[in-house]
């Protein structure tokens, strides 16, 4: 009783990692949501959102590449890029491991890797027979292998790059995807779309009711009388002329699906009726509540796919809609960006980089929606203009810098030297324009321009 945890009391070999009962269930229920995943893209508003989220995710143009490499040293940044763009070809590739991290939420790639070449290739493997391994070694927490049912393999973690979208601890180790919280809501509405199709089909054409007055036949033979007066009154069966057989197939609109009603005494005597076909053919409300919790569910506003039923999006209500699903597109974009990080780190690790080398670089994917950038920057020149009213006769420009952009004293003491140095490299430009138009050698200017900006420039920037 003097401990917590209570180990005294439990089996020294009992170890959570080890039921194998419970890794099969949890490993059957991920093979259940991957065959939900595959099955819901037959419906085409699901298949276009899963195209919407790899291409905002993969966005580039001419002025800005797919992906950035930001690296102060150029032989790395050129390693990795002839790894990115010539190796892996993400320029192609990225859109489909963008799509399939969407789609299932994990997507398993084996890494080829040469002992002198470093990363050489790339496969995808199939998401269902992969199982990552966590937790098996007890002096390392961290060690992670994947196992390879069907192919009876073992890879380290190394050797495999796992795009996975985190956020979402139910399924850990594994990833969620984007898809999950639609699973129930596709069902309901598949159901009812193929309930109200049956409807329209079965109840939809008008029907007839036919009276048939049997008179004083014999209870017995009223059954063989209907049947002959069915056949008098209705079209004889179409034949298979190939085969001789008669065609039986379901014709809703066959004179067969009338209703004969033998009648007894009485003034109606034989008599046809009209019975009205189905009256809520138009009525679809319930098949709108459920697609607009479809798209609730996936996070792709409406006006992306198809303009709602009886609604007029503004572009000022689709504006905002772009920006919410841009902040969806850059959290799925930084789960892309880790596991890329890690091939880049693999592969300069096999090519002899050692320590910060390893992490002297970072990788970035553009933001898919301009207009989010447009409100950043209008947010940052409203920034610029209070701060350039508060400073006259207000405020300090120390002040304004703690509390409007959260400076920090050394940032604030940079930014003045920096400012420094830039108003005294115009003044120098500008000089070496007076001697230019005098018509004097501007050598001896630039020679002091150089040697101010090698020295004094570094010197003070560096020191105190």
């Amino acid at each position: 009783f003097r401990s917590a945890s209570g180990k005294q009391f439990k089996k020294t070999s009992y170890d959570p990692f080890e039921n194998l009962t419970s890794n099969m269930m949890s490993n059957q229920n991920r093979i259940e949501r991957y065959h939900d995943f595959d099955q819901m893209e037959y419906e085409p508003i699901i298949a276009s959102a899963m195209d919407i989220y790899a291409d905002e995710m993969t966005t580039s143009n001419d002025f800005n590449k797919l992906l950035n490499i930001k690296c102060s040293n150029e032989e790395i940044k050129a390693l990795l890029e002839t790894l990115y763009y010539d190796v892996l070809n993400i320029e192609f590739n990225l859109f489909g491991w963008c799509r399939s991290m969407c789609k299932f939420g994990d997507f398993f790639m084996y890494l080829d890797i040469d002992e002198e070449m470093g990363v050489k290739n790339a496969i995808g493997l199939p998401n269902g027979e992969l199982e990552r391994i966590e937790a098996q070694d007890n002096t390392n927490a961290n060690y992670v292998q994947f196992q390879w049912n069907s192919g009876g393999m073992t890879f380290e973690n190394w050797q495999v790059a796992h795009f996975r979208i985190l956020g979402n601890d139910k399924y850990a180790p594994y990833g969620t995807s984007v898809l999950e919280p639609a699973r129930r809501i596709w069902r309901q509405l598949i159901l009812l779309e193929d309930a109200m199709m049956a409807y329209r089909i079965v109840r939809a054409p008008e029907r007839r009711a036919f009276y048939i007055d049997v008179g004083g036949i014999a209870p017995e033979d009223v059954e063989q009388f209907m049947q002959k007066a069915m056949t008098q009154m209705k079209r004889n069966q179409v034949v298979d002329a190939s085969s001789g057989r008669v065609d039986l197939r379901y014709n809703p609109l066959s004179i067969e699906e009338d209703y004969f009603i033998p009648v007894r005494g009485g003034e109606s005597g034989t008599k046809i009726e009209s019975v009205a076909g189905a009256t809520r053919g138009n009525d679809i409300e319930d098949v709108i509540y459920l697609k607009d919790k479809l798209f609730a569910a996936i996070k792709v506003p409406q006006a992306y796919l198809f303009r709602g039923v009886g609604a007029e999006e503004d572009k000022t209500t689709l504006a905002q809609k772009d920006i919410r699903f841009a902040r969806t597109i850059q959290r799925l974009q930084r789960s892309i960006v880790s596991e890329l990080e890690k091939i880049g780190i693999v592969h300069l690790f096999t090519l002899g980089y050692r320590s910060q080398d390893l992490l002297s670089f970072k990788l970035s994917l553009n933001n898919p929606s301009k207009i989010a950038e447009l409100q950043e920057l209008e947010n940052w020149r409203t920034k610029f203009e209070t701060a350039t009213s508060a400073t006259e006769g207000f405020f300090s420009k120390r002040w304004i810098a703690e509390h409007m952009f959260d400076m920090s004293e050394d940032e604030f003491l940079r930014n003045q030297r920096e400012m420094f140095y830039d108003r005294k490299f115009e003044a120098a430009l500008e000089t070496v324009g007076e001697d230019a138009v005098a018509g004097e050698a501007g050598l001896g200017a630039g020679g002091d321009l150089g040697g101010d900006l090698g020295g004094d420039l570094g010197g003070d920037l560096g020191g105190e």
